[in-house]
C-alpha cells in the first residue's frame, strides 16, 4: 500500500487535488495509509471515522432513509458518505468505505462485503466488492488497497 498512496502524492500534487476520506468499515485505515507518507499534508485534509449509523449522518450528512431504506453497507450510503466528505472539508476528491470486515454477516450482506464510493468534482462512482470470509483484519487490508487504487483511477 505504501507505494500506491506514494503514486498517490505525486498524482495529486500534480492536479493540485486535495483528498478526504469517509471510513467505516476501514476505521481510519485508508487515512493512515495516506498520511504515511512525508509531504502528505499537501494533498490530504481530513479523515472521517464513522463507525456507527448516528457518525454517518451528524459527520458526513448521509440521509436517516437511505440508511434505513438500503443499511449501512450499501452504495447508496457510501455515495452519499464520500459527497458528505467532500462537503465538509476542502476537499475535492474523497473516498468510502462501509462494509462488513467480520467476522459475521448475513445471507444479505455476508463477511468480507465492502461498498466503496469515490467522488470528486461532478461525480461519484459507487461499487461493491466481495472480498469473501477471508478474515477481518485482511478484508480491511484489501479494502484500504481497493480505496487507494479508486482514488488513483481518479486524481489526475
Amino acid at each position: 500500500m505504501t507505494r500506491a498512496a506514494e503514486i498517490l502524492l505525486e498524482q495529486a500534487k500534480a492536479a493540485g487535488a486535495m483528498i478526504a476520506t469517509a471510513e467505516s468499515c476501514t476505521g481510519g485505515m485508508v487515512a493512515a495509509a495516506i498520511t504515511d507518507i512525508a509531504g502528505s499534508s499537501a494533498i490530504f485534509d481530513r479523515g472521517f471515522v464513522t463507525y456507527t449509523n448516528d457518525a454517518k449522518v451528524a459527520m458526513l450528512g448521509v440521509q436517516g432513509g437511505t440508511l434505513d431504506r438500503y443499511g449501512a453497507v450499501s452504495e447508496q450510503v457510501a455515495g452519499q458518505m464520500a459527497r458528505g466528505a467532500i462537503h465538509h472539508s476542502t476537499a475535492n476528491f474523497a473516498v468510502a468505505t462501509t462494509g462488513i470486515a467480520g467476522p459475521g454477516g448475513s445471507e444479505f450482506k455476508p463477511e468480507g462485503r465492502v461498498c466503496f464510493a469515490v467522488a470528486g468534482p461532478g461525480f461519484c462512482h459507487t461499487e461493491t466488492v466481495e472480498f469473501g470470509a477471508i478474515g477481518r483484519a485482511d478484508v480491511r487490508a484489501r479494502a484500504t488497497a481497493h480505496a487507494l487504487s479508486l482514488l488513483l483511477r481518479e486524481v489526475k
